[in-house]
């Protein structure tokens, strides 16, 4: 009969993934950090007379995310277990954090975040001159997903004040469905919300598994009982051109023809062109891009 010593037991087991477990540890010391920064009414909850913990308690940041206390317990004392990225974009919300702190917390967790990045591929210098050259004519850079990689002054100031929208939030289908001055600027609201529905389907078939688009899918039917509505239709509809009509705050109401110039040969990064459908239209245009002017120059170019 033989017998193991402790020093050959150690030698048959596995290796730890010393990388994996700092990572760990830095993400849990990284949370904490950042729950323990932010003051109970910054995100809308009552301080009470009781609170000895800096900041936000474990419970509190767990039910901000929509994620259990234990788990949440778990993550922060650097324990081994999986984390998707739509936790990690909840986590991000819950905290409050920056672009710079957001990219942190998924470099930690060894993921990718979804959100759009502040350079795209398809957004070069000669894209964005041209974006420049349409003015006083408003135009942006979408991707399939409804992201807006860059625009100009005029459309920065065209549904909404573009620039005052977080990054990560600068996305059609979420600003369509839940914010408010973007929804009340467009003039036949619940036909584009069918429409963009059913384009958003028609595209999302080719990306079902993709955790950007399914994170998008799942916030849009969370936040937007109109967006639930329109998705149920089962409603698919291809990318064309069409004439539209906004209710800008600064000059009134806007007339355009809606163009689609496409970046590549697939059906990926787009630019999105509008041309003014009459003459009143174009001076009022003109008028936007006067008072966008005055702003300078946009955060995305």
């Amino acid at each position: 009969m033989t017998t193991t010593t402790g020093q050959e037991t150690a030698a048959q087991s596995p290796p730890r993934d010393t990388g994996s477990e700092i990572r760990r540890h830095e993400l849990a010391a990284f949370l904490r950090s950042r729950r323990e920064r932010i003051a109970p009414e910054q995100v809308g909850l009552p301080r009470g007379r009781r609170r000895r913990t800096p900041g936000l308690r474990r419970e509190e940041v767990a039910q901000l995310s929509a994620v259990g206390v234990t788990w949440y317990t778990w993550l922060e004392q650097a324990r081994d277990i999986q984390v998707s990225v739509q936790v990690l974009d909840a986590l991000a919300r819950a905290l409050l954090l920056d672009p710079t702190e957001r990219a942190h917390l998924f470099q930690l967790a060894g993921a990718v975040d979804p959100t759009p990045a502040t350079v795209c591929p398809a957004i070069t210098p000669a894209v964005r001159a041209l974006l420049e050259q349409f003015e006083p004519y408003p135009a942006c850079v979408q991707n399939s997903r409804y992201d807006i990689l860059a625009h100009n002054r005029t459309y920065g100031l065209l549904l909404c004040d573009l620039e005052a929208v977080p990054p990560e939030d600068r996305n059609c289908m979420i600003l369509c469905f839940t914010h408010e001055d973007w929804r009340s600027s467009i003039v036949h609201l619940e036909e584009t919300q069918r429409l963009m529905a059913a384009r958003f389907r028609a595209t999302m078939a080719g990306h079902l598994a993709e955790p950007a688009w399914k994170m998008l899918l799942k916030r849009l039917r969370t936040q937007s009982p109109d967006f639930r509505e329109a998705w149920e239709r089962y409603e698919v509809v291809a990318h064309r051109g069409k004439r539209k009509e906004f209710l800008n705050r600064h000059v009134g109401r806007i007339r355009v023809d809606h163009t689609d110039l496409w970046l590549g040969p697939e059906p990926g990064p787009r630019m999105v062109t509008y041309a003014p459908a009459d003459e009143v239209s174009r001076e009022r245009l003109e008028k936007l891009h006067a008072i966008a002017l005055e702003r300078g120059p946009t955060s995305s170019g």
